[in-house]
């Protein structure tokens, strides 16, 4: 939907690059509105902005829309290629983390699972997902950093899901290993909710409380009939790494749970690509290469290269945009580097080798 920039509120994500007398946008696509964007907008005497229908918490954005009848053909045509398939993941996505962040409210009261409600809520959008690499990309684009902790738990499931899907297993075991991923940081809401959403790095000791969050989440489904063995396995052991250097346990190697493995990768790679209240979000990219690198013998390199495999679909012509906010032609990929193609530069002939500008990454890929 076309909207005025004075008609924007905190929350309203932008779905299309907001171009003004600038090479680069002003506002680049997937932009979670924030007050200082509605007042460069202003300055800038943008006439509209293009955004979702609904804001990044799930509530439905109502706005009067700029220049309808004039825009109506084009927007006909958007509604029947982008629309469907991005927008509609997005609108199903928000209305999970909504949900979810409602059903976590009312845990204060009544600290009761209601598993039949989630499978309800997250299957839907598991499907979707499933079936596309696309908005596996974007997800961290969505996350509100104010309520980041519902995201995170929505994106894991997601991403578990996905993966698990790449990795062969059947539709009833990727229910449980999404179901562990949503499940899996509930008992931060047991006791010192308060460090999740501190705004800042922890300390020594708080890090050493959090740690201890897999044994209470553990404990709130210790004893749930419907959930499998592997489902709570999962969810226990979420932070242990192979070499026996994760949390809580020091579990390594063999008795790690295959399921635990998926949510481990799961959970590292959005939280390093999403922006938090002391961290600015990563480039995908960027954090691929950290997971391949600096993670060998913490994490599953089987799983966490079926990842790669999946959302590293580079090929010459590929548009992309790098994290200096240049656009580009991919022209040619080495397999030895797959994260850092060549890259020729819009509007000049230059040929830029990210193998050789370690500072530079691949911000998105330009689907449109």
């Amino acid at each position: 939907m076309r909207v005025h920039p004075e008609k924007l509120v905190p929350g309203c994500l932008v779905t299309k690059d907001v171009m003004g007398q600038t090479i680069f946008p002003l506002i680049p696509k997937n932009t979670v509105i924030e007050p200082i964007h509605i007042k460069v907008l202003t300055d800038f005497q943008i006439s509209y902005v293009e955004v979702a229908s609904r804001l990044v918490n799930g509530e439905l954005f109502k706005a009067q829309e700029v220049s309808k009848e004039e825009s109506e053909e084009e927007s006909t045509e958007r509604q029947t290629s982008t629309k469907q398939t991005f927008l509609t993941f997005y609108e199903q996505y928000v209305h999970v983390v909504k949900e979810t962040k409602q059903l976590f409210s009312n845990w204060s009261q009544r600290p009761e699972l209601d598993l039949s409600k989630i499978r309800q809520l997250i299957h839907p959008l598991i499907e979707k997902g499933e079936s596309s690499s696309n908005v596996l990309m974007e997800l961290h684009h969505y996350t509100d950093k104010n309520d980041y902790f519902y995201h995170h738990i929505v994106a894991m499931s997601v991403l578990s899901a996905f993966i698990a899907k790449k990795l062969k297993y059947n539709q009833n075991e990727r229910m449980q290993i999404a179901l562990a991923a949503y499940l899996s940081d509930i008992g931060m809401l047991k006791e010192d909710w308060h460090l999740y959403k501190k705004d800042g790095a922890l300390t020594a000791t708080e890090y050493e409380r959090v740690k201890k969050h897999p044994i209470l989440s553990y404990r709130m489904i210790e004893h749930e009939p419907y959930l499998s063995k592997n489902t709570k396995i999962a969810v226990l052991q979420h932070h242990e790494r192979l070499d026996g250097t994760g949390y809580p346990l020091g579990v390594e190697h063999d008795h790690l749970h295959p399921y635990a493995r998926i949510i481990a990768v799961s959970d590292m790679f959005h939280a390093m690509t999403s922006e938090r209240h002391y961290r600015k979000k990563q480039s995908p990219f960027k954090v691929i290469e950290e997971l391949l690198n600096r993670q060998f013998g913490k994490l599953d390199m089987k799983i966490v290269k079926t990842l790669v495999n999946a959302v590293v679909f580079f090929s010459a012509g590929t548009k992309v945009r790098l994290t200096n906010n240049e656009t580009g032609e991919i022209v040619f990929v080495d397999q030895k580097y797959p994260t850092r193609p060549m890259v020729k530069k819009d509007g000049d002939q230059d040929i830029i080798n990210l193998v050789n500008h370690r500072e530079l990454y691949i911000e998105e890929v330009l689907f449109n």
